[in-house]
């Protein structure tokens, strides 16, 4: 099958496309025929290798695993045993291993039923980035209706489900981007919209997510109101060893400090938590934001672009 694979650590030029044997189906796993990949922001960490601690988990001197991708939208094409939830034909999307191919797997319990009102592109742009930002309203910030949130990188593709699901617990919402991506912000239901070339996020905010992982701590703690929660759902910022990996110690030991609370999020992307953002697609809610699709072989240039730092909701490959 077809494949964009890595043999090295390195820039988007280490991709290629290439042939490689479709996966065998195992206990508690479904092979998806992929229809399209999200490009999340796990996908860049793994190509370059960087920060060198992920390479504890994925290899040190080169990827265990060549392909790339994790996000998916498709069709059921066979499941193993003990899988009773899904069967051939279904249509489905979330989570797997590989999924810049023709073909990936992923555990059926990492998989539902595709919405019927979205595309398979748009479904592919939901998974990591839809939970994500779910998690960190619900579980980690504990949102509630009639709060202050602050979602810092509102734009991106975390930040564009933050905001849409922040709106629809009940909360005012305020959108940190860039002044060119204000009005899509707005679109998704925050009343204000700052502009961080241009002035600060201001403060007296109930809950803030920083999606971005550029903000010191400190200004973040300014920012919010007494008894007021920060998560940090991104840490893009510490160099090329921790890549802001340190950020949880640091967190832990600011919230020591005070009433205001720094956390950290480590999300996950369970069936039951895509089928909550399943059920907001098709009551519409939320809608995935899909900022450009390219074809399979043009996976090297999808991950350019979202090098540069400011894709419009996610990057999609179709397959």
């Amino acid at each position: 099958m077809r494949a964009v694979v890595q043999d090295v650590y390195g820039s988007a030029d280490v991709l290629r496309l290439g042939e490689v044997d479709r996966p065998r189906v195992r206990d508690g796993r479904v092979l998806v025929r992929v229809r399209a990949a999200g490009v999340d922001r796990s996908v860049w960490h793994l190509m370059t290798g960087e920060p060198y601690l992920v390479r504890l988990a994925i290899g040190l001197r080169r990827p265990r695993s060549p392909v790339r991708g994790s996000e998916l939208a498709g069709v059921v094409e066979e499941v193993g045993p003990g899988v009773t939830d899904v069967r051939p034909g279904d249509e489905v999307f979330g989570a797997g291993s590989g999924s810049f191919a023709e073909y990936a797997l992923a555990r059926a319990n990492r998989l539902v039923p595709k919405p019927a009102s979205i595309s398979f592109e748009q479904a592919a742009a939901v998974p990591i980035s839809a939970c994500t930002a779910l998690q960190a309203l619900r579980d980690r910030g504990r949102v509630r209706a009639g709060q202050k949130v602050l979602v810092i990188g509102a734009s991106g593709g975390v930040g564009t489900f933050a905001v849409q699901l922040a709106k629809a617990f009940g909360a005012e919402v305020t959108g940190v981007c860039r002044g060119d991506a204000a009005e899509l912000v707005r679109s998704l239901g925050a009343g204000h919209v700052i502009d961080y070339t241009r002035e600060g996020i201001g403060e007296g905010y109930d809950l803030i997510l920083d999606c971005a992982g550029n903000r010191p701590l400190s200004e973040l703690r300014g920012a919010l109101a007494p008894g007021g929660t920060a998560v940090l759902v991104g840490g893009e910022e510490g160099g090329r060893f921790t890549g802001g990996m340190d950020r949880p110690l640091r967190a832990f030991a600011t919230s020591l400090a005070g009433r205001k609370k720094v956390r950290m999020l480590f999300a996950t992307s369970p069936a039951k938590d895509l089928r909550v953002v399943a059920e907001m697609i098709e009551a519409g809610t939320v809608t995935p934001v899909v900022d450009r699709v390219y074809p399979l072989e043009a996976a090297a240039d999808a991950l350019r672009h979202l090098g540069q730092g400011h894709p419009r909701g996610k990057l999609v490959l179709t397959i």
